[in-house]
């Protein structure tokens, strides 16, 4: 008998949905290693290297012997380093004591879960959406609340939406700027809007910038600046190019420090440290200017893109200001994006994730397509796509 079939799971599990992609990311690799050319426009993980001061500074960690636990909240330096990030560009004053260094975002996010949502409570989020933060709330017992958003409102909820969808059991509303799979942001007019509907219902905002330093139009922002008990979580992994080092970080207002702090204990007992170390380096004006040629360069490929899918027939409501994301809607050109997806893979080797990866808001009609390779390769892609469908008109 398949033991996997018999294993004894709690029922929440059925709820805890796979990331499609990841299949077709199997296929590709499989594909590659049988000498197919891929071009990889599936996954959100920037094609950049780690710069290297971030990698010296790990170096002369380890050389020094930086491998033993930090406090559960992380290093003092590198939360003072992260409130001193605030002051310096969004004119945040923040004291260190409110940061705390995770294991990456998806571990400021545990924390949050963890802590804040008890079994019923429901949580507002947009649809499409990251698909892990539904996923978190469920793990917590709680109960995701999606909310159907689409090109009106540029793929994000507005103050409108989320007193609509208020209801006496819902604890928290979490909203993403930069958002995933759509690139569009929130002003902060927007933010200080849908703080003021959290706050005379008695809940709270969370919110996720971390494709924050990722934006192409006008410069970064942070909720923090028009609403200082916003709960933020952000991350070294896209800005700073820090994927594989898991590392992140939240801010919450200073009585939610210690709870979390006592979870954080429990659960991974700190961040990694040599990760932590070298994260010092990452707000230093060396580390800056590598990381604003980046920022450039993936703003030539999201202008060389977007365009080009245009000509092809795939519909974009707006532009996308930040992150290195683009959503199309392809329903002019298939009636099942999976489909789509699976013959571009297969037919031309082009991987493109589906749009059933975000949420159940149309996701056929939906792909979600990453710039987060080089320009040239962009450029192979969107000719393949060209040829395909060509070969079909």
């Amino acid at each position: 008998m398949d033991k996997a079939a018999t294993a004894r799971l709690a029922p929440r599990m059925a709820q805890i949905q796979p990331f499609h992609v990841m299949k077709l990311l199997a296929r590709a690799r499989e594909l590659e290693a049988r000498g197919h050319s891929i071009i990889h426009m599936e996954i959100g993980e920037p094609d950049f290297p780690t710069p290297q001061p971030i990698v010296e500074a790990a170096g002369r960690a380890l050389a020094c012997g930086a491998t033993h636990y930090t406090p559960a909240s992380g290093l003092a330096e590198l939360r003072a380093a992260i409130a001193g990030h605030y002051r310096r560009a969004f004119g945040v004053s923040l004291s260190p004591g409110r940061v705390l260094v995770t294991p990456g975002a998806s571990g400021a996010l545990q924390l949050l879960a963890g802590a804040l949502i008890g079994p019923g409570d429901g949580v507002l989020m947009a649809d499409p959406g990251y698909p892990c933060n539904r996923h978190f709330v469920r793990l917590a017992e709680g109960l995701p609340v999606a909310v159907p958003v689409g090109p009106e409102s540029r793929y994000q909820l507005d103050a409108a939406a989320v007193d609509a969808a208020w209801t006496s059991d819902t604890r928290a509303v979490m909203v993403a700027t930069p958002s995933n799979p759509t690139g569009t942001t929130l002003s902060l007019a927007a933010l200080a809007a849908i703080d003021a509907v959290r706050a005379r219902h008695g809940g709270v905002l969370i919110v996720d910038e971390i494709y924050q330093g990722l934006v192409y139009t006008g410069r970064p922002r942070s909720v923090l600046e028009v609403a200082d008990d916003a709960l933020v979580v952000n991350s070294f992994s896209k800005y700073f190019g820090m994927t594989g080092w898991r590392l992140g970080w939240v801010v919450v207002p200073a009585e939610y420090v210690e709870p979390l702090d006592r979870l954080a204990q429990n659960i991974f007992l700190a961040a990694p440290t040599l990760s932590q170390h070298a994260a010092l380096a990452a707000f230093s004006a060396q580390t800056g200017a590598i990381l604003e040629e980046r920022r450039a360069a993936f703003r030539a490929r999201r202008d060389f893109l977007l365009p080009a899918l245009r000509e092809l027939g795939f519909v974009f409501a707006s532009e996308p200001e930040g992150a290195f994301y683009l959503y199309a809607d392809v329903s002019a050109l298939a009636d099942d994006s999976f489909e789509l997806a699976e013959v571009l893979l297969e037919q031309v080797g082009v991987a493109v994730t589906p749009g059933v990866d975000f949420g159940s808001n149309a996701p056929q009609r939906h792909l979600r397509f990453a710039y987060t390779t080089a320009r040239a390769r962009l450029e192979e892609g969107v000719e393949r796509i060209r040829r395909f469908l060509a070969a079909g008109a």
